[in-house]
């Protein structure tokens, strides 16, 4: 090699393109899997055993925890487990902060009329700005407190690559990379934050994928929503909570669909806009270990859970403002909110809608938790936006206002797909430093969300589905 350095080059280029047709597997695999079976045999050759070898507890889980029969299931119970923990532990918390932040609204009023501030001050500063702040909050902070942490401990025990490593194989099929996987099970928390995780992954072009897909499975501020009409509609007998049978299996149908649309969509784009071959994903899987809970703990709540929150503080109290003034500004005879209600009816029952779930959609852009809250405030035509005591109060109110079955499938559907909030497009852009991108991102999903709804609710009338 000394005299011809170039000749030699040569030859190992030709030897690898015959050895590559002959190949059975991908040539990158097979490279890496060599190459652990010669430092394998090195390490027998090279190392002693003195005594009976302890047993290796990480290779005995790991036969179980990343099999091809019990991988999957385990996995999907322990994401069970957490959305369990989340949602059930999540409940008296945010009651509790709800009642805190709403008694610290009647202060507000208290303190605005005794001021003796004008109706329109005090509407678009507390029943407007000061109320949506308070439901993000409440709504949000609990479920981000419980989620990242348990997230974040599943992280340090060292499961979480062997997640990547069980789904591998499926992104690797949609052109993407393994480590995705991760991304996405951190959009379940807060799509952001899936967003920031983004980072991860070394190839942009992968990464680019990650980031546009991650908004396909629903995060917390979407669950409410999902929870409540899959309990109103799908539950059995009175609509008590998710518990239920069927009301379970439809959300638990809403977070596979999400799941599958990322993979679909993921493949669609890395053979069109983002082509491009896989990139190599060696993952050695690190050891157990036990997890330092309280630094974890701390770290996943100041890193992840208030970053997201302030983010979706910040766009929050603008968007209240905005539906009170729209609620409370009347034009022949009817608010603001109405009309723009009534431009979209004729495309939302087009789609399996109707006008004012498109526009509680359209307002509740800075954060998924107020989309309930304004389509409440406009069936009842209140000038602000309010919540029902009871989920049987609330399917009273949408069964008078023309909701069906199929009204509620669409919902979920289109609640699952539609575009990301605004502090994930924040965040989108923040990423990317790409104008294109983040419209992209926001546009693609609506299409999607569009085009879904539309199938689903023409299948339905032509199936004479209610």
């Amino acid at each position: 090699m000394t005299g011809h350095p170039e000749r030699y080059l040569l030859g190992l280029a030709e030897a690898a393109r015959d050895i590559r047709p002959s190949a059975t597997g991908d040539v990158r695999d097979l490279m890496v899997g060599r190459i652990y079976e010669v430092a394998g045999s090195i390490c027998e050759k090279a190392v002693r055993r003195d005594g009976r070898a302890a047993p290796d507890w990480d290779e005995r889980l790991d036969s179980i925890l990343t099999s091809k029969i019990l991988g999957y299931p385990i996995m999907l119970a322990l994401l069970g487990v957490v959305f369990w923990i989340t949602l059930v532990g999540a409940n008296v918390p945010s009651r509790l902060l709800a009642s805190v932040l709403f008694w610290g609204e009647g202060r507000f009023l208290d303190l605005f009329t005794w001021a003796g501030a004008p109706n329109w001050l005090t509407g678009v500063v507390v029943l407007g700005a000061y109320r949506a702040l308070a439901w993000v909050v409440s709504v949000m902070l609990p479920p981000m407190a419980i989620f990242f942490p348990c997230f974040a401990l599943l992280e340090d025990l060292g499961y979480l690559p062997r997640v990547a490593f069980n789904l591998d194989a499926f992104f690797k099929r949609a052109g993407t990379h393994g480590k995705q996987a991760l991304t996405m099970c951190m959009g379940f928390g807060c799509n952001a934050a899936g967003v920031v995780s983004c980072r991860i992954i070394d190839s942009p072009r992968e990464r680019l994928i990650a980031i546009l897909t991650n908004n396909f499975v629903p995060c917390n501020g979407r669950f409410p929503t999902l929870i409540a009409v899959s309990a109103m509609f799908f539950g059995t007998g009175p609509a008590a909570g998710v518990g239920r049978g069927a009301a379970a299996l439809s959300l638990l149908g809403a977070v596979l669909c999400g799941i599958a649309v990322t993979l679909a969509v993921s493949w669609l784009l890395s053979r069109t806009l983002l082509r491009g071959m896989p990139s190599s994903f060696v993952l050695e899987l690190p050891p157990y270990r036990k997890p330092q809970a309280l630094k974890v703990i701390v770290r996943s709540l100041l890193d992840r859970a208030l970053f997201v929150l302030v983010r979706a503080a910040t766009v929050a109290a603008p968007a209240g403002a905005l539906t009170w003034v729209l609620g409370n500004v009347a034009v022949a005879d009817a608010s603001l909110l109405a009309h723009v209600a009534s431009f979209l009816e004729p495309f939302g029952r087009l789609i399996g809608l109707d006008g004012h779930i498109l526009t509680a959609f359209l307002l509740g852009l800075p954060a998924n938790e107020i989309v309930i809250p304004i389509l409440i405030m406009g069936y009842s035509a209140a000038g602000t936006m309010m919540e029902l005591d009871s989920l049987d109060a609330l399917r009273a109110l949408l069964v008078s206002n023309g909701w069906t079955a199929l009204t509620a499938a669409c919902l979920i559907l289109f609640s699952l797909l539609h575009y990301p909030c605004a502090t994930t497009l924040w965040t989108i852009w923040h990423e990317t430093r790409s104008v294109k991108w983040t419209a992209f991102a926001a546009l693609m999903p609506l299409a999607a969300a569009c085009a879904a709804c539309f199938l689903v609710a023409l299948v339905g009338r032509l199936l004479g589905v209610r």
